[in-house]
């Protein structure tokens, strides 16, 4: 113990990294893992990759407390950017519910504690089992690890006034809705020819009503539609792994100003 105390600083600093990243990153920061299972798997795997990453000495003053600071920014930022792509998902099921009519049904998302939409809950969750089955856990693991190759660990600072890094966030941000449509887009789309249909007949057969019908065939018509295209919105969603990786490979790159 007395011959480790020398690198406890820089120890700390690998573990601040590691723990801020599972607060944000899909899989690890859900609530109904306890919170001292979260702890210990940051504090084993921080210390395998102290001894790995070849630390250099640190003195515990004032610029001391400010690299902790980035550690925590750094580890926050990276596991914000992979939790907005896998959004996507949830987002896609919202647009759907809105058209399905399930919007006022929204359900609390016992991970997160926030509503979530019914659908969009669905596929998150099927999506998660898809990302464990492909070992997507593992590789954003790796992407922890990988970090220190980027941003060293003696980096000073982050560059925030970088107009490249602001950019790539807004960009991230809006790629995460253009994928959320193109996801939703072949119920979204088949529902808006059921409301086309359902106006038509509105108004060739006025006894009819349409409200009463409506509701229960555009539920079954997305049903059906979700059926079918289930196998292309898995493969979309395993594209969307690889774009959450390189989103996160592309921020450390500008994080560490390259």
């Amino acid at each position: 113990m007395v011959d480790f105390l020398p690198d406890f600083p820089a120890f700390l600093l690998v573990f601040v990294r590691v723990t801020s990243f599972f607060i944000m990153m899909p899989l690890f920061s859900y609530r109904t893992i306890p919170t001292s299972h979260k702890i210990g798997f940051g504090f084993f795997l921080a210390w395998i990759m102290f001894y790995t990453i070849e630390a250099p000495a640190f003195e515990i003053n004032g610029a001391y407390f400010l690299l902790i600071m980035k550690e925590a920014l750094v580890g926050l930022m990276v596991g914000f950017i992979a939790y907005l792509m896998l959004s996507a998902i949830q987002a896609a099921g919202g647009f759907i519910d809105f058209q399905m009519g399930f919007a006022i049904a929204n359900v609390i998302d016992p991970q997160t504690g926030a509503q979530s939409p019914l659908t969009g809950q669905y596929f998150y969750i099927i999506s998660l089992l898809f990302l464990l089955s492909v070992n997507g856990h593992h590789l954003m693991i790796d992407g922890v690890y990988y970090s220190y190759q980027f941003i060293p660990i003696d980096q000073p600072w982050i560059p925030f006034g970088n107009e490249n890094m602001v950019a790539y966030i807004v960009q991230s941000f809006s790629y995460m809705f253009m994928i959320a449509l193109q996801m939703s887009l072949p119920v979204v789309g088949s529902l808006f020819l059921v409301d086309v249909a359902l106006g038509i007949v509105a108004r060739t057969v006025p006894q009819l009503n349409v409200f009463v019908v409506g509701l229960p065939l555009k539920i079954g018509v997305s049903f059906i539609v979700i059926f079918l295209v289930m196998a292309i919105m898995m493969g979309v969603v395993s594209q969307l792994f690889e774009t959450m990786l390189g989103t996160m490979r592309g921020l450390m790159d500008l994080i560490g100003g390259a």
